[in-house]
């Protein structure tokens, strides 16, 4: 297996407890360095001889780039970017399914890349570019091709996992993934759908390669 086809694979166990072990060392790196307002504060105050303790549980002034819009808000630094997305700033179209990256119903693209969001930590997404659902569509209401060809090819059935499995599709086509049937199984295989839609989503994953043209 070369380089760029490790660099895309699909969703796996052990990418999973990459992520959670980033997160977790992104949230500490904030709280002990200067990321953290609070934890720096205190750290300017003691003494040298004692080792400061940060608080976990400490808010920290957030902005997040989402779908082109600035979203500000004091979060929990354990808050995760899906919470944040839901609970603070009002978009739903990320769905929480198992919380534990293993469905792929959270996925967001950040940067342009699909990411699990239950698995980014809100702090850690600041100064990228977050693209959920919500933002996927022209400004002027025209659908994704992606979106347009879920609904062509009946792709949707319950919906839940839908606004994952798009932006997952997205990705998978721009990584360059959507070559053959087999290829686009692969690659989407960390998106899980109850429905059993995989057949009809395979189709419009294969429609919108030849559309997207990247």
């Amino acid at each position: 297996m070369d380089d760029d086809r490790i660099k895309n694979k699909p969703v796996s166990e052990g990418r999973r407890r990459f992520l959670i072990g980033s997160a977790h060392t992104g949230a500490a790196a904030l709280l002990l360095g200067g990321g953290g307002g609070v934890a720096t504060a205190k750290a300017g105050t003691a003494s040298t001889s004692e080792q400061v303790q940060p608080d976990i549980r400490a808010t920290i002034p957030t902005e997040l780039n989402v779908n082109g819009m600035s979203h500000r808000a004091d979060l929990d630094s354990r808050m995760t970017l899906l919470d944040a997305l839901r609970e603070k700033f009002g978009l739903t179209g990320a769905k929480k399914g198992c919380d534990h990256g293993q469905c792929g119903a959270c996925t967001v693209l950040i940067d342009g890349r699909r990411e699990l969001s239950c698995l980014t930590l809100s702090v850690a997404a600041q100064g990228r570019e977050v693209v959920t659902i919500e933002g996927l569509a022209e400004n002027d209401g025209r659908l994704h091709p992606m979106q347009q060809a879920f609904i062509d090819h009946d792709a949707l059935q319950c919906g839940y996992c839908t606004p994952g499995q798009i932006l997952s599709a997205v990705s998978c086509v721009r990584e360059g993934h959507a070559g053959s049937s087999e290829e686009i199984r692969e690659y989407m295989s960390g998106n899980i759908c109850r429905c059993a839609a995989y057949t009809n989503i395979v189709a419009a994953v294969a429609q919108v390669s030849q559309q997207m043209g990247e």
